[in-house]
């Protein structure tokens, strides 16, 4: 079995782009100004086909967390336990990923956090660190 890699699609592929050049790209939308991840052809909060990708700061907050102690998939079995996170960027938008580096440290709600962009089987990744 191999990694399971994103599927990169047309729609999808200024963010994969973006992080591969050192960037967090999301979606903001022209007419009401709601941001998101990840991609997708319309705002969720209008419904109006009418954004354009914008680069986020790469700072956030922890906005919730688990911690996985089985891997259901083999391929994460050498990784337990890891984290998977909610976190909402400054700009506003939420995507899920994992707070990498954390030694010690424990997660917690409201903790601030900034981007830390790792390669994984060739495909950039937006993960984050403690900040």
């Amino acid at each position: 079995m191999s990694f399971p890699l994103p599927e990169v699609t047309p729609l999808s592929k200024p963010y994969w782009d973006g992080l591969q050049n050192g960037r967090l790209r999301f979606q903001r939308c022209s007419a009401c100004g709601h941001a998101w991840l990840p991609a997708r052809a319309e705002c969720p909060e209008c419904w109006k086909a009418q954004w354009q990708w914008t680069d986020a700061s790469g700072r956030g907050r922890v906005v919730s967390w688990v911690v996985y102690h089985h891997a259901y998939h083999p391929e994460f079995k050498d990784r337990v336990p890891y984290n998977v996170t909610l976190v909402e960027l400054d700009e506003g938008p939420r995507l899920i990923t994992n707070v990498v580096k954390l030694g010690n440290r424990r997660l917690g709600i409201e903790l601030p956090v900034r981007l830390c962009i790792e390669n994984e089987h060739g495909i950039a990744l937006a993960r984050f660190e403690l900040d």
